[in-house]
């Protein structure tokens, strides 16, 4: 096949060297020249992506792809598209459709007969059929169901491990059409492989869902689902803070049983996904008071942490404190939607001088995130806001001066911090 990803960033890029690993051969489509000319070149435009530096390299080496800024020109020679653009959502959870509607009307413009279209970006429910379809119809000219094919199947993968996640997971999709999902499950049996799963009711692979509509909710759903069982654990630490009882032992000991799964208590919920989609929920079903409560309870955390440690410090004017973890999650160089800003914005609040360190990040790179830089000033009080693999053996010894520490994401050891009191959410 002929295949074009349109938006080559971290899902785009590494689902554009497996289809071409597949032996297919894909053009990728991207807005930002400096990205084409480096994967071109057979260069990863973005650091982290275990073993895409390699795969990379080869797909380009084999010809099997290639990259451009001309996604009408990619789409018209291709026999599938395949859009992960993003979309994004204000504060009130209003999507922001721009680039999406941009890419929808170039792929419009390249659009031929016989061609299946798949959206991986996560979309409020009915966006595929509703906004998509008609903008795709009035750009070519064709009636998609008939002249063309359009599915939605959702991105389920995390940066790090998108080929490990692509194997693990079943692919979902749904059609505005019968035939459109006939046509999107042969594709993705085409380009990807699966794992075998033993814990799975029916065999891993490509699942049809029936509708675009319940793919879209399925992605949804399932993201909302973390951000509410977080909600529930937050909930629950904070109450054991008042009755002094480790909340960690409580869930383990609940999740003996198999009906309980509840999550981990923590200082934020970041990224781009599990923050985000909750709002996108609400904004198709604004009467769902749990995701929206939960999502409140969830904002609370960066707060609540610096108030643990406004309680164990006293008062924290002008006090240095280091804020560990610029990451929305250890072990990842991205900061979108991160309790960083949050926790440095309490912090403030309360009169404290806040600094952010990350093994992750350069001073230089931190202060272009907006975020205050750490060049060894004197520090009173840490906190822990990413739970990087660095920050288990930490000890007082490497924070000299610091007297309370709030570990946010409960990863450091505490036998390691006598002489220094350790806090943690929910005891």
């Amino acid at each position: 096949m002929n295949i074009c990803v349109v938006a080559l960033g971290k899902i785009g890029l590494p689902l554009a060297v497996q289809f071409a690993s597949k032996g297919h051969r894909v053009i990728g489509a991207d807005v930002s020249e400096r990205v084409v000319r480096l994967v071109n070149d057979g260069a990863v435009p973005f650091p982290g992506e275990t073993d895409l530096d390699v795969k990379l390299k080869e797909a380009v080496a084999a010809g099997l792809l290639s990259a451009t800024t001309d996604t009408a020109a990619a789409v018209a020679e291709s026999e599938a598209v395949v859009v992960v653009v993003p979309l994004f959502v204000d504060a009130d959870g209003v999507p922001d459709f721009g680039w999406m509607d941009d890419a929808t009307r170039a792929i419009a413009a390249g659009l031929k007969p016989g061609t299946l279209v798949s959206y991986e970006t996560t979309l409020p429910v009915g966006a595929t059929r509703n906004r998509w379809a008609p903008m795709l119809e009035e750009g070519s000219g064709l009636t998609a169901g008939k002249d063309f094919h359009l599915v939605f199947s959702p991105e389920r993968v995390l940066t790090g491990r998108v080929f490990a996640d692509l194997r693990r997971y079943p692919k979902l999709v749904g059609g505005i059409d019968e035939a459109s999902a006939e046509h999107g499950v042969r594709f993705y049996e085409a380009v990807l492989d699966f794992d075998e799963r033993a814990d799975l009711n029916r065999p891993n692979g490509v699942w049809d869902l029936g509708s675009a509509e319940a793919s879209e909710l399925a992605k949804l759903a399932e993201t909302t689902y973390r951000d509410v069982n977080i909600g529930l654990a937050n909930q629950f630490a904070r109450f054991a803070d008042t009755v002094g009882v480790d909340v960690t032992k409580v869930i383990e000991a609940c999740n003996t049983q198999p009906y309980s799964h509840i999550h981990s208590p923590g200082i934020a919920v970041g990224g781009h996904c599990i923050p985000i989609y909750p709002r996108m929920y609400l904004w198709n079903d604004p009467a769902a008071t749990v995701v929206r409560s939960a999502r409140e309870a969830n904002a609370a955390m960066p707060e609540y942490a610096v108030d643990l440690l406004a309680a164990a410090y006293g008062d924290l004017t002008d006090v240095g404190v280091l804020v560990l973890g610029a990451a929305y999650r250890g072990g990842v160089k991205e900061t979108a939607f991160s309790g960083v800003f949050p926790t440095v914005e309490a912090l403030r609040a309360r009169g404290a001088k806040p600094y952010v360190s990350d093994p992750m990040y350069t001073n230089e790179e931190l202060v272009a995130h907006g975020l205050p830089g750490y060049d060894g000033e004197p520090i009173g009080a840490a906190v822990i806001q990413a739970d990087h693999a660095e920050y288990r053996t930490l000890a007082p010894a490497d924070l000299p001066g610091v007297t309370v520490l709030v570990d946010g994401r409960r990863v450091t050891d505490p036998a390691r911090w006598t002489g220094v009191r350790r806090v943690v959410i929910g005891g």
